[in-house]
C-alpha cells in the first residue's frame, strides 16, 4: 500500500539499496550479452571535489540517457571514476599536515608524503562517489576507476614513451602559467581572470645617439606599461609597422632607463595604435604575448625573476651580459625582492631620473591562481611538452567529415577556433601527486624515456658502455647490482598534467593496454555530456589520444550543456553568497525534483536560472504523482494478465491510449535528440494536465459508478497508463517511479530493468527485452516487452475528449480574465454546432456543466447579443454575460491593466534601449530587464485578446 504522505529521503535509501542489491546498474549482464552496447565515460570529478550544481546537471543529463537506453535494452556502461586532481590533492594534504603541526611535505620527502596522500585518499578520497549515488546515477559502480590506479598509470607511461619515441613529446624552454606560491606551472583553466584597478605607465626610453632631455620629446620614445618591474628584461620596443608617427624609428635602438641595455625598435603589428602610446616595451621571458613578438624578431629571452616572483639580477648572465659598467650595482640593490615591492622600487628610481612620463589609472584584468589566489607569472622555464599541432589535425578532420558532431552544431566552431591556433601543450607539473615523468637522467644530462625503470637502467648501461663512460663489465655489474648504481640514473622529479591521463579515460577505463576485450565491446562510447568549459582542456585532448592510439574517434556525439546560474542569471560564486548546494536541495525536496528541475531547464544554448523555487514547484510534481497513484490504488485500479490497452471499447479510455502514445514518441524523440527540457516538458504535460486534471477527472463517475464492462475496463486503464507514466518518468525521477511500481505495479522485477514503452517506427526487435535468467532472488523480470502502444492512433476519440478539454478550458480562461467567482454559473451556448458537437455536448452535458461551472448548455443558430465568443475546434461556444458582469467596468479594467502593460514595456526599452546601461550593467541585470519585459509582452497579449471578446459581446 502507497503511504499517505510522499517522503523522498526514506524512498531514496532503500531504492538505492534495492538497485544495489540487484546490480541493477552493471554492464555486461549474461542476458543482455548479445544486446548492443551504449557506453557513457563519467568526466571524471576531482578526488578531493563535493557535488555542486555543475556535477548535479552533468550527471542528470548522463543517468537519463542511461536509464533511457537501458529501458530499450541496450547493454549499458555507464563508467565512473574520479581523477587524482593533482594540486588540489597535494594542497588538501600539506594543509591536513600545517593544522595537524606535523612536518611539512619538504621536510616528510617524497615517498613518506605520497603514502600519506593514498592514506587521505583511501579515508576521505570517496565522498563525491556517494554523493553522486544520493543522486541517483546509475553508474556501473563495480567498474570505478581512479587515474592513479595502477592499470591507468601503465597506459599512461606507455603514451609517454610512445609520443616521445614518435616525437610527439619533447622538452622545451618555453613561458607557461608559474604560480609562485604552489611553484608549479599551470593549465590555463586553473588560472582565473580577475579585473584590478591598477596604473599604466608612461616610460621615456631615451633615444641611441641623442642626449636625453625630458623636456626634448625628440630624444625618446614613450612606452605605456602595465609592469614596470619587468623593463629590466626588456629586449626591444615595439610600434605597430602603419604607425606613421614611429616609422622613421624602426630599426634603430634605444637605451634601456636604469639599465643601459641597447634594445631595438621593431615594428610589429602586436602593437596597438589605439593603445597607449602605440609604442610598448618587449619582455620576452615575462609575457607571453612579447614572447610571440621576441620569437618572430629573434630577440633575446632574458628572465629577471625566480621561481617565488623575486628578481634574480646577480650572477644571471643573460641580465649582465652587454651592460655598461657600473650597472651591476643595480643588480646588486634589488636582487632578491619581491616582485610588486621592486615594482616600487623601480618607478621610483625611474621619476628620479626623469624616465616616468605619467601615470594613469587602469581597470584590467590580471591572472591569479585559483588554487593559491596569487599573481601568476608567464615564466621561462624547461618543461615537457605534446606537439599539440601534429595531433590535432586526426581530431580536426574528424569533427569536419562529422564523426563526431557537437550537440549544439555552434560548438564546433569554438572547437575549431582551439584546435586549428593550437600552442604547444606543457605537460610538467613541478608537483609530487600525480604520474612522475617516465624519464631518468644519465650522468651527462641525457634522456632516458622508458616505461619502467628496469627498462630505463638497461638503457642507459648499454647507451654509456658504447660511449666506453663504461665499461662492459661495469655496465654488468651495475645490472646486477642495483646499489652498485644507484645515482647513475636519476628520474625526473615532475610529475604530468593532470589532464594528460585524463585525455586517455575513454580507453585507459576499459583495460587498455593490459586487457583489450572491453575496448573492442565498449570502444568508442556513444556519447559525451560535458561543460562548454573544458572543451580544449579535455574534449579536444580526448579526441587527439582517442585518434591517435584507437584510430577512431572517442564518441560520435559531444552534448555540451550551459552553466547553472543563481535565479537573477548570475554566476554562482562563494565570494558572492549565491552558490546553492544541490545536496541541501535534495536534503529539502529529494532527488528526484531536483533531477526534474535541472532536466526541464537544460534547453540547448540556454543557460540554467534556478531558483530553490523551482524545484519546490517540481517537489509538487511528485507530490501529485504520488496522489495520483494513491487515488488509483484506493479505487482498485489494477492491471489484469495479458491487459491490451489498444483494445479499449470506450472512448475515455480509448483517448488516454492514444494520448500515452503521443507523449511516448515525444519524449523518446525529445531524448534521442538531447532536447531534455522538451522531454521533462512533455511528461509533465502528460501526467499533471492530461493524466490527473482530466483522466482521472472525467473517470471519477465510472470508478465511482455501477459494476460493469465500462467500470471494470476503467479500472484496468487506470493502472496501466499509470505504469506507462512510471517508465515514462524513470529516467527523470528514478526513486519514486521505482518505488510506486514496486508497490503499485506488483510485478517481479525492477523498474530501472523494464522494456521502454515503444514509439512508431521502433522495429519489434528494438523494443523487446531479452529473457531474463536472474541470479538476484528473482528481483528481475523473466521476460518483458514492450507494448505496441506508440504506433495507436484514435482521432475519433482525441476529436471527442479533446473537445471536452478545449471546451472546459476556453471557458475557465474566460471566467478567470472576467473574474467570475465560481459560484456564479453562466449559461452556455453553442452556436450553429455541427450533429458531431451536438452529440458530444448531450454525452457530456453534465461532465461540461461541472468542471466548466455552467447552468445550462443550449444551442443557437448564431450567438446571443452581449456574448464572449469562443473558438473551440472550429465552432462558436458563446458565454452570454450580460447581467453576469458590468461588461463596461470590465472594459475600464481591462484598459487600465493594458496601460500598466505597455508603461511597463516602454520602461524596459528605454533601459535596454540605453547603451551605457547595457554596457556596464552585470549581465544578469541585462537579462532580468529582459525577462520583465517579456512577461510584459505576454501579460498585453492576454489583455488584447479578452478585450477583443469583450468588443465582439458588446
Amino acid at each position: 500500500m502507497i503511504e499517505k504522505n510522499y517522503q523522498p529521503a526514506d524512498i531514496e535509501t532503500r531504492m538505492a539499496r534495492l538497485w544495489e542489491e540487484a546490480e541493477a546498474f552493471k554492464a555486461g549482464r549474461p542476458e543482455r550479452r548479445d544486446a548492443k552496447p551504449f557506453t557513457v565515460v563519467i568526466p571524471p570529478p576531482n578526488v578531493t571535489g563535493s557535488l555542486h550544481m555543475g556535477h548535479a546537471l552533468n550527471n542528470t543529463l548522463q543517468d537519463i540517457l542511461c536509464r533511457f537506453e537501458r529501458m530499450r535494452g541496450r547493454d549499458v556502461l555507464w563508467q565512473p571514476g574520479t581523477d587524482h586532481a593533482g594540486i588540489a590533492t597535494q594542497m588538501v594534504v600539506e594543509r591536513q599536515l600545517m593544522e595537524r603541526q606535523e612536518p611539512g611535505r619538504r621536510d616528510m620527502g617524497r615517498a613518506k608524503f605520497l603514502e600519506r596522500v593514498w592514506q587521505w585518499k583511501a579515508e576521505s578520497g570517496g565522498v563525491i562517489v556517494n554523493q553522486l549515488k544520493r543522486l541517483g546515477a546509475s553508474c556501473d559502480w563495480s567498474r570505478e576507476r581512479f587515474t592513479m590506479d595502477e592499470g591507468l598509470s601503465r597506459a599512461v607511461a606507455k603514451v609517454f614513451v610512445e609520443l616521445h619515441r614518435e616525437g610527439l613529446i619533447y622538452k622545451d624552454k618555453r613561458l607557461v602559467n608559474w604560480d609562485p606560491k604552489l611553484l608549479t606551472a599551470i593549465s590555463d583553466l586553473e588560472v582565473q581572470q580577475i579585473e584590478v584597478k591598477g596604473s599604466l605607465w608612461y616610460l621615456r626610453y631615451p633615444l641611441e645617439g641623442k642626449t636625453f632631455n625630458p623636456e626634448d620629446s625628440s630624444s625618446f620614445i614613450v612606452v605605456a606599461t602595465t609592469r614596470p618591474e619587468t623593463m629590466l628584461g626588456d629586449t626591444a620596443v615595439a610600434v605597430n609597422p602603419d604607425d606613421e608617427r614611429y616609422a622613421d624609428l624602426v630599426g634603430k635602438h634605444v637605451i634601456l632607463p636604469l639599465v643601459g641595455r641597447k634594445i631595438p625598435v621593431v615594428a610589429d603589428e602586436y602593437s596597438d595604435p589605439e593603445k597607449g602610446s602605440g609604442a610598448v616595451k618587449v619582455t620576452p621571458a615575462h609575457d607571453f604575448n612579447d614572447f610571440e613578438v621576441g620569437r618572430r624578431h629573434n630577440l633575446p629571452q632574458i628572465s629577471i625573476l625566480d621561481q617565488e616572483g623575486c628578481l634574480a639580477l646577480v650572477d644571471n648572465e643573460d641580465y649582465l651580459r652587454g651592460l655598461p659598467e657600473g650597472a651591476s650595482q643595480l643588480a646588486e640593490e634589488l636582487h632578491g625582492t619581491d616582485r610588486f615591492a621592486a615594482r616600487k622600487l623601480i618607478v621610483a628610481r625611474l621619476e628620479d631620473f626623469g624616465f616616468l612620463e605619467r601615470i594613469e589609472p587602469n581597470t584590467h584584468m590580471v591572472p591569479h591562481g585559483d588554487r593559491s589566489g596569487v599573481v601568476i607569472e608567464p615564466y621561462l622555464t624547461d618543461q615537457w611538452y605534446v606537439d599539440a599541432h601534429t595531433m590535432a589535425q586526426p581530431a580536426i578532420a574528424a569533427v569536419r567529415s562529422g564523426a563526431t558532431n557537437f550537440v549544439p552544431k555552434n560548438w564546433e566552431k569554438t572547437y575549431f577556433e582551439w584546435m586549428e591556433n593550437i600552442q604547444p601543450w606543457c605537460i610538467s607539473r613541478q608537483l609530487w601527486w600525480g604520474h612522475q615523468i617516465p624519464a631518468w637522467y644519465g650522468p651527462d644530462g641525457k634522456v632516458f624515456v622508458a616505461e619502467t625503470e628496469e627498462e630505463a637502467v638497461g638503457n642507459a648501461l648499454g647507451y654509456y658502455v658504447e660511449q666506453e663512460v663504461i665499461t662492459p663489465e661495469q655496465g654488468d655489474e651495475m645490472a646486477r647490482d642495483p646499489d652498485k648504481r644507484e645515482g647513475f640514473i636519476t628520474r625526473d622529479e615532475d610529475v604530468l598534467d593532470t589532464w594528460f591521463s585524463s585525455a586517455l579515460w575513454p580507453f585507459s577505463t576499459l583495460g587498455w593496454p593490459d586487457d583489450e576485450t572491453d575496448v573492442a565491446r565498449y570502444y568508442p562510447t556513444d556519447v559525451l555530456v560535458t561543460g562548454f568549459d573544458i572543451i580544449f582542456f579535455w574534449v579536444a585532448r580526448m579526441m587527439m589520444m582517442g585518434m591517435h592510439f584507437m584510430k577512431d574517434v572517442p564518441f560520435p556525439t559531444v552534448y555540451i550543456h550551459a552553466l547553472v546560474r543563481d535565479e537573477k542569471g548570475a554566476k554562482m560564486s562563494k565570494s558572492k553568497g549565491n552558490v546553492i548546494d544541490p545536496l541541501h536541495l535534495i536534503d529539502d525536496y529529494g532527488a528526484d525534483a531536483l533531477r526534474f528541475t535541472l532536466a526541464a531547464m537544460a534547453a540547448q544554448g540556454r543557460e540554467i536560472k534556478l531558483a530553490s523555487q523551482r524545484v519546490e514547484g517540481y517537489r509538487n510534481f511528485a507530490t501529485k504523482l504520488w496522489n495520483a497513484c494513491r487515488f488509483a490504488e484506493m479505487n482498485g485500479c489494477a492491471l489484469p494478465p495479458d491487459f491490451d490497452a489498444t483494445q479499449a471499447t470506450q472512448t475515455l479510455n480509448r483517448w488516454i491510449a492514444h494520448e500515452t502514445a503521443r507523449a511516448t514518441r515525444e519524449v523518446t524523440e525529445a531524448i534521442e535528440a538531447y532536447r531534455f527540457n522538451d522531454a521533462a516538458a512533455s511528461i509533465y504535460r502528460f501526467v499533471w494536465n492530461v493524466y490527473c486534471d482530466w483522466y482521472l477527472e472525467l473517470a471519477k463517475p465510472v470508478l465511482m459508478g455501477e459494476e460493469g464492462a465500462a467500470k471494470s475496463e476503467t479500472l484496468a486503464m487506470v493502472a496501466w497508463a499509470r505504469d506507462e507514466i512510471l517508465k515514462l518518468l524513470h529516467p527523470f525521477m528514478p526513486f519514486i517511479t521505482e518505488e510506486l511500481w514496486a508497490v503499485t505495479a506488483r510485478r517481479d522485477g525492477l523498474l530501472v530493468l523494464t522494456a521502454w514503452p515503444r514509439k512508431a517506427g521502433l522495429t519489434s526487435d528494438e523494443a523487446v527485452m531479452m529473457a531474463t535468467t536472474s541470479p538476484n532472488d528473482g528481483l528481475l523480470p523473466p521476460v518483458l516487452l514492450a507494448l505496441d502502444t506508440g504506433d495507436f492512433s484514435d482521432p475519433a476519440a482525441e476529436a471527442e475528449i479533446g473537445w471536452v478539454v478545449d471546451l472546459v478550458t476556453a471557458i475557465r480562461s474566460v471566467r478567470a480574465e472576467m473574474n467570475i467567482t465560481p459560484a456564479t454559473l453562466t449559461p452556455l451556448v453553442l452556436a450553429g454546432a455541427s450533429d458531431e458537437t451536438r452529440g458530444r455536448a448531450q454525452r457530456w452535458n453534465d461532465v461540461v456543466r461541472r468542471m466548466a461551472r455552467l447552468g445550462e448548455i443550449s444551442f443557437a443558430d448564431r450567438p446571443p447579443e452581449g456574448a464572449v465568443q469562443l473558438l473551440v475546434r472550429g465552432e462558436v461556444a458563446a458565454l452570454p454575460l450580460k447581467g453576469v458582469i458590468d461588461l463596461s467596468a470590465e472594459k475600464t479594467r481591462l484598459d487600465k491593466e493594458l496601460a500598466k502593460a505597455e508603461a511597463d514595456i516602454k520602461r524596459v526599452d528605454a533601459k535596454l534601449g540605453n547603451e551605457k546601461f547595457v554596457a556596464n550593467a552585470p549581465e544578469e541585470i541585462v537579462e532580468e530587464e529582459k525577462e520583465k519585459r517579456d512577461a510584459a509582452a505576454a501579460r498585453k497579449a492576454k489583455i488584447l485578446e479578452a478585450l477583443e471578446r469583450l468588443k465582439n459581446a458588446a
